[in-house]
C-alpha cells in the first residue's frame, strides 16, 4: 500500500489566515494548529498535513528578501521529511515572493505551491477554503508511478495553477486575481483536477536540491511614461551603488530616442549597472531591434527580458546579482530560461 504523502503547510501571513470574530466584527488570526477541525473537508484528502505558522504574521506589503530567506530556511529544514509544500502569503506581493522562491530553489523535485485569498478564511463568501484545499490536493498529487505531478514552484488561485514566475496580480477585487498571459495554466480545477503535463517544469533528476540564500536588492524599477523627464531618469540611474535596473518600456521594448535618455543609459551601463528591458504590457514579449526606438538600446548592451514578467525580472536580477554573476555571463544567463520564467 502506497504511503500517504506528507504535506507541510507554511503560513507566513496574509488575508487567508484571518477569521472574523462575529461578536466584535474584528479580524483575528486563524489557528492553523486546528486546521482539520475548522476545515473538515481536508479529512477527505489522501495526505498527512503538518503546519508551521510564522510567529509574527507578515503583511504582504512588508515582504522583503529577509522574509524570503525565512521561507527558504523553513523549506530547507523540512525538505527531506515532506513530500510537498503549500505556502500561504498575502496576495498583493505573492507573484514577487513566489517568483523569488523559484530562483532560490535549484533542482526542485517536489511541489511548492503558493496560495492565498481575497477574503478571510472565516468570511461567509470566502475564496480561501477552495484555494487552500485544492493547493494541498495539488501538492499531494502523484502520478501512476508515485512521482509528484508538480515539481516546481506554482501559484494556485481561483481554479487555476500557474507557474509562479509567470504570474502577475491583475485584480484587487475579483477572486480571479492572477493571470499568466504568456504561459498557460499548468493545472485546472473543475469537476476533475487536470494537469497540463506538457507544460510542467522538470528539473534534471538525480541532482541534489540547492537552496540559494544570497539575494542583492540594490536594484530599481524604472517605468517609462510619455513626458518622463531627464531629472527623473537621472535620479534613478545615478542612485549610489545601484547594481541593476528593470526598465519597463513600451510595447515590444521601445523607449524614447532623445539623446539625453540614451546618454544616461550608456553612462549607467559603463558603470556596470545591468539594465533589463521588459514590456509594460501584461502579455507579449520584448523584441529589441524590431523598431527604430529600440535599436540603440540593443546596440549599447541593454538586456532583453523577452516575455518575462516584471515580478520575475526583479527576482531573477536579485538572484543573479546575489550569485556574483560576472559581467560576461550575466546577459546570457538572464536571457536564458533558468526555471521556465521566459521563452
Amino acid at each position: 500500500m502506497t504511503k500517504k504523502p506528507k504535506i507541510l503547510l507554511i503560513y507566513t501571513g496574509g488575508t487567508i489566515g484571518m477569521v472574523k470574530d462575529y461578536t466584535t466584527d474584528a479580524l483575528k488570526a486563524f489557528d492553523f494548529n486546528h486546521l482539520h477541525a475548522q476545515i473538515p473537508e481536508l479529512n477527505l484528502l489522501s495526505c498527512h498535513i503538518e503546519t508551521i505558522s510564522f510567529k509574527e504574521p507578515i503583511d504582504s506589503s512588508n515582504m522583503n528578501i529577509e522574509n524570503y530567506l525565512k521561507v527558504v530556511n523553513c523549506l530547507a529544514a523540512n525538505y527531506e521529511e515532506h513530500d510537498g509544500f503549500v505556502i500561504l502569503t498575502g496576495s498583493d506581493t505573492m507573484a514577487y515572493t513566489a517568483s523569488a522562491l523559484s530562483f532560490m530553489i535549484e533542482n526542485l523535485q517536489k511541489p511548492v505551491i503558493f496560495t492565498g485569498s481575497q477574503l478571510p478564511i472565516g468570511d461567509l463568501r470566502t475564496d480561501a477554503k477552495e484555494n487552500l484545499i485544492t493547493a494541498i490536493q495539488i501538492a499531494s498529487a502523484r502520478t501512476k508511478t508515485n512521482e509528484p505531478e508538480v515539481t516546481e514552484v506554482g501559484l494556485y488561485f481561483e481554479y487555476k495553477l500557474y507557474r509562479a514566475n509567470r504570474t502577475s496580480k491583475i485584480n484587487a477585487e475579483q477572486f480571479e486575481a492572477f493571470s499568466s498571459l504568456n504561459y498557460p495554466a499548468i493545472a485546472e480545477s473543475g469537476v476533475h483536477l487536470k494537469f497540463n503535463t506538457p507544460f510542467l517544469w522538470r528539473s534534471t533528476k538525480g541532482l541534489p536540491v540547492k537552496f540559494h540564500k544570497a539575494l542583492d536588492n540594490r536594484i530599481a524599477i524604472l517605468k517609462l511614461f510619455p513626458g518622463i523627464t531627464k531629472q527623473v531618469v537621472s535620479a534613478i540611474l545615478r542612485i549610489e551603488d545601484l547594481q541593476g535596473v528593470v526598465l519597463e518600456t513600451y510595447g515590444s521594448g521601445n523607449a524614447p530616442t532623445e539623446p539625453w535618455f540614451l546618454t544616461l543609459l550608456e553612462e549607467a551601463l559603463r558603470k556596470g549597472v545591468k539594465i533589463v528591458d521588459v514590456t509594460q504590457c501584461i502579455g507579449g514579449s520584448v523584441i529589441l531591434g524590431q523598431y527604430e526606438t529600440s535599436v540603440a538600446m540593443q546596440k549599447m548592451g541593454v538586456i532583453s527580458g523577452k516575455d518575462i514578467t516584471t515580478e520575475s525580472a526583479v527576482a531573477k536580477m536579485m538572484f543573479l546579482l546575489g550569485q556574483k554573476t560576472n559581467n560576461n555571463d550575466f546577459r546570457g544567463l538572464f536571457e536564458t530560461s533558468l526555471r521556465g520564467e521566459l521563452q
